[in-house]
């Protein structure tokens, strides 16, 4: 369920909005089937560099785009709607436009609201004119069409509702819809949420410029209901709902229904390793562990399909490891991590690793399990703690400064399709709860990050794929901060009398393009 409608301020669980606001709302650029940047609110955009170095889109919008009460769409709207997420919960995400650091620095020091208004007026996004918007960047960075075609704050904001209204008044616009509103771009807008019952009521939005399309004897679906429940299962076995996530690996151990379906997600699920503590603060312990894990027999029988591997980058992704950049990236070498590994100090006690305690869609108790046996193959004990509190024991320190775990396994998955989203995590100030930011001095974290601005600097695409596979071989290879291990998918069931109800490669329920047949008696009638 959402927890907030209002797209711009959003708010840190800004995740389990995406289903309702990627029905109902639409980006300045969209992501082609092959991921790769297609236009969308924009239907063309020019780039370049000022003077100052600094990156400017001059973005020409549709003018045939209109909100669902038939108002068009203006630059003005993604002005306000900007200037809106830069006072929002999730402002941060804001920064690469030119000015935003100014504008997050006052609201940081609780600085007098004229000082904060003023200084958003100065912010690098302007409305030309009714159809031109021109961003400006605080420098230049080749993931930002990718960007917001897919993370929602990027989103446009209907200026006429929202202007000049009391922030109560807004509030009470997004927290109670009604007649109408909030308004939507999307094919879907939503008529009713109720909270307390977790249902979101979603109706077709006829006035969409991105209408669903439709094969013959197919209509929209006129009204979808987003409940959560924990009996969903049962509810689809009643057919009560159309859809449903499969969110226990076991399960499809036991039985694979005939209507499952398969999304590989642009993710990655690896073991991390504790950098800071003995003996996994050495690189070629941590390089020798990695290559002790046989990834094939890590996943073989614990879903209907897997995708095992060494590194980062999912292969669907732009910019991808080929075939030969992969197999400089430890993997799957048990005789090398034997030898490696022998006599080495430190060894001798038992490594702790942990995982998210419950079942979901990651096999992570099998995996942990294997994990384990494999490791003791070359040696290396190993003893398993599931863990509720997960993030909180990543995070925690000993006595002595250091983390308190040794290996922990998690699943990252991309935000939007472009390397970047996959290399932030490990950065600086990400929240990889590794340590690696400590070894060497810090020098191949600095190394780490020169790579990734440079290639996030870059306007070609080559020069810039070549940066990120270097960054790729710095943290998987050179200094083996952690060992990927697969890709995972999502499973689901749909019903066959629903065309599109699918989930995205973000792991997020689509349902930009959901169609059902249509009535017996209007087929006879020829209504599409």
């Amino acid at each position: 369920m959402p927890t907030t409608l209002d797209w711009s301020h959003s708010d840190p669980e800004s995740w389990a909005n995406y289903p309702v606001m990627l029905a109902t709302q639409r980006g300045l650029t969209q992501l082609g089937s092959d991921h790769s940047v297609q236009p969308g609110l924009a239907e063309r955009w020019e780039r370049s560099r000022d003077a100052d170095g600094r990156e400017v889109y001059v973005f020409h919008l549709r003018q045939d785009v209109h909100w669902s009460d038939g108002s068009l769409l203006t630059a003005r709207d993604f002005v306000v709607g900007w200037r809106r997420s830069l006072r929002g919960r999730e402002r941060g995400e804001m920064a690469d436009l030119e000015g935003a650091s100014e504008a997050l620095a006052l609201q940081e020091r609780l600085a007098p609201e004229a000082e904060v208004r003023a200084a958003l007026e100065r912010v690098g996004v302007e409305a030309v004119d009714a159809h031109t918007l021109k961003v400006t960047l605080a420098h230049p960075r080749s993931y930002f069409l990718a960007r917001v075609a897919n993370v929602y704050i990027f989103y446009p904001a209907p200026a006429a509702d929202l202007e000049g209204r009391s922030d109560e008044a807004v509030r009470d616009y997004f927290d109670r819809p009604r007649d109408g509103r909030p308004l939507a771009l999307g094919p879907y807008r939503v008529e009713s949420w109720d909270r307390a019952g977790e249902r979101v009521r979603l109706v077709h939005n006829p006035r969409s410029a991105f209408p669903v399309p439709l094969d013959p004897g197919e209509t929209p679906v006129p009204v979808i209901t987003l409940m959560k429940s924990e009996i969903g299962p049962a509810l689809y076995e009643r057919g009560r709902v159309d859809f449903v996530f499969v969110d226990s690996a076991a399960a499809l151990r036991v039985r694979r229904p005939d209507d499952l379906q398969r999304e590989p997600l642009l993710s990655t699920y690896y073991l991390a390793f504790n950098t800071e503590t003995p003996p996994l603060d050495r690189p070629e312990v941590r390089r020798a562990l990695s290559r002790a894990l046989d990834r094939e027999a890590l996943m073989a029988g614990l879903l209907p399909a897997a995708r095992p591997s060494h590194v980062l980058l999912p292969p669907e992704l732009p910019g991808a490891a080929t075939a030969e950049e992969a197999t400089r990236l430890p993997h799957y070498e048990p005789e090398r991590a034997r030898a490696e590994l022998a006599g080495l100090a430190g060894l001798d006690r038992p490594l702790r690793l942990i995982y998210r305690a419950g079942d979901n869609f990651v096999p992570e108790v099998a995996i942990a399990e294997r994990v384990v046996a494999q490791l003791a193959k070359v040696g290396v004990q190993v003893v398993l703690e599931a863990r509720s509190d997960f993030t909180a024991e990543v995070s925690r320190r000993t006595a002595q400064g250091p983390r308190a775990y040794d290996l922990y396994l998690r699943r990252l998955g991309g935000d939007y399709a472009h390397p970047n989203t996959f290399f932030t995590l490990f950065e600086r100030e990400g929240n990889h709860q590794t340590g690696w930011e400590t070894q060497g001095g810090g020098e191949p974290m600095r190394r780490f990050e020169q790579l990734l601005e440079s290639a996030d600097a870059e306007s070609d695409e080559a020069r810039a794929r070549a940066s990120y596979v270097q960054a790729q071989e710095v943290l998987i290879g050179e200094q083996a901060v952690i060992a990927p291990l697969y890709h995972p998918d999502r499973y689901f069931r749909a019903r066959d009398s629903l065309s599109g109800l699918d989930v995205d490669p973000f792991n997020f329920l689509a349902l930009r393009t959901l169609r059902q047949a249509a009535p017996a008696a209007k087929q006879a009638e020829g209504t599409p």
